[in-house]
Formats: structure tokens, sequence, C-alpha cells
């Protein structure tokens, strides 16, 4: 009676209300995190929402100054708002991100689908081919791509993407091995499909699947790593903000004027240990 009570009190507007009161008091970290990524998303979407300011106007009478009530972070050598500048600063960076998740995604999922389903020399291939790939560092790669492609938010985000689709090939590539006996795939074959139709329509999908929370981590990996690119001068280019130009930008001014690295590298912190979190979240969620 209870049970049948409470699906019937969340199908009605305060009750739905009650019912996410109830889960955010169980899970309050992961609210938090939420909310953490629902802001930054939204600072990326309508920055201007966020801020009044200019991310690009130059104002040398205000330049390095503290934060304030004029200024929430301060500003920069050239007199630009910080603020602004982390919030216009979010779309390169998420951007970045998203292009390295979603070729990380597409390349590793094209390379364990044909290792996971051909077996055989196919598999010894691609497998040696992601050991190689896997016995590079990560970043060093990423570095090397990057300056064949060219400068650029773009340009980091493949190159990050191509970086760490060994990741999702081997993800892949096990599940597709399950997939390969299972009864869809059978009665797929069955039927008359072809080999491109079922790894299209059947296996690749449902392969995929189980690699949400690998998705969030390697969110938040791509982030540090599109920073780390830009701060190098590798990825987003001057004036143009970006998170990890922001902290290259304030690096000269660490010791006087702290806040030009303070808030850009915390808003980096946050995102990440916020996708991490949500990454583990998911995995409790939706085990092995």
């Amino acid at each position: 009676m209870t049970t049948t009570l409470d699906k019937s009190e969340t199908r009605t507007a305060p009750g739905r209300v009650r019912a996410t009161l109830r889960w955010i008091r169980r899970h309050p970290t992961v609210a938090l995190a939420i909310l953490v990524v629902a802001t930054i998303l939204l600072w990326a979407l309508v920055p201007h929402l966020f801020t009044s300011y200019d991310p690009l106007a130059v104002n040398p009478r205000e330049k390095l100054r503290p934060p304030s009530g004029e200024h929430l972070f301060g500003t920069d050598h050239l007199g630009r708002d910080l603020y602004a500048r982390i919030v216009y600063g979010a779309r390169p960076s998420l951007l970045g991100s998203a292009i390295a998740v979603g070729v990380g995604v597409l390349v590793g999922s094209l390379l364990g689908a044909v290792a996971g389903w051909f077996a055989g020399f196919p598999d010894s291939v691609v497998m040696r081919l992601i050991d190689v790939v896997l016995s590079i560092p990560g970043f060093l790669l990423a570095i090397t791509i990057v300056v064949l492609l060219g400068f650029g938010v773009w340009q980091a985000g493949i190159a990050v993407g191509l970086t760490s689709s060994a990741t999702f090939a081997r993800l892949i590539r096990s599940e597709v091995v399950k997939a390969r006996t299972s009864t869809y795939v059978e009665a797929a074959t069955t039927s008359g499909a072809s080999t491109a139709a079922i790894l299209w329509r059947h296996v690749i999908p449902n392969s995929i699947a189980p690699t949400a929370s690998l998705v969030t981590v390697q969110f938040g990996i791509a982030i540090i790593w599109i920073a780390s690119l830009s701060f190098l001068g590798l990825g987003a280019q001057p004036p143009d903000p970006e998170w990890g130009r922001l902290v290259s930008d304030g690096r000269n001014y660490i010791a006087t004027r702290g806040w030009l690295t303070l808030w850009p590298g915390l808003t980096i912190v946050a995102m990440v240990l916020a996708t991490n979190h949500l990454s583990r979240h998911l995995s409790r969620r939706n085990p092995a």
C-alpha cells in the first residue's frame, strides 16, 4: 500500500518536489556535483545571463584590481573583468572537451567493434595498435598531434580525443565480444542482416551503453588536458578566454595578484571533481 501511494504521490507536482528533496537529502554530494556541472553548462550556453561585462573589453584604468563588488573576481593585467572571462571561457573549455570525448568514443567504438567482432588477425592488429598508443604518455602524444594539426580549440579537442580513443576501444572490444554471442545478435544473423547492419544497429549501441561512467571520467580528464594545452599556447589563442589560457595569463603575477590564477584554477578543479563524482555515482548505479 505504501509503495502504491508513493508512486501515485510522485505523479503530482508537489509529490515530485518532495521526492526530489528526499533524493537530495540521500545524495547531497551528487546533487552538489550536478549543480556545479549545470551552472558551468549554463555559463557556456548563455554567458550573458551571468555577467554584463565584455570579456574582451580592455580598460587600462582598471587593470589588476582585486576582487570587489564591482569586479567579483578582480581584473587582469589589461583591465578585463576576470569573472566575465571565466564565464565566457566555459564555452571553449567545454567545447574542446566535448570534441575530445566525441572523437574518442567514435574512433574507439569503430576500432573496438572491428577487433571484437572479427577477432583473429584484425583483432591482433587493432590491439597491438592500441598497446602502442597506450605505451606513449598520453599528454605527450596529444601535444604531438596538436602540433601537426595546428593550434586551436578544435585541434586540441581532436588531439585529446585521438589519444583517449584507445581507452574506449579496449572497453568497447570487451563489450562487443560479449554481444557477439548474444541471442539478439544470433536472431539478426539468422534473419539475414548484413555484418555492417548488425554492428551499427545492435552491437555498437548495446556496447556503448556501459561506457557512460567512462565518458564522464574522460570528460574530466579532457578538461584538464585542454586547459593544459591552452596553458602551453597550443589550444585557445589570445584574446579568446579559456580556463587554461587564463591561468597562463596570470602566472606572471602569481606572487602579487594570486586571484588571476586562483579563480580559473578553482573552476577547473570544481568541474573535474564534479564530473568524476558523477562518474562514480553512475558506476555504482550501473555496475559492470
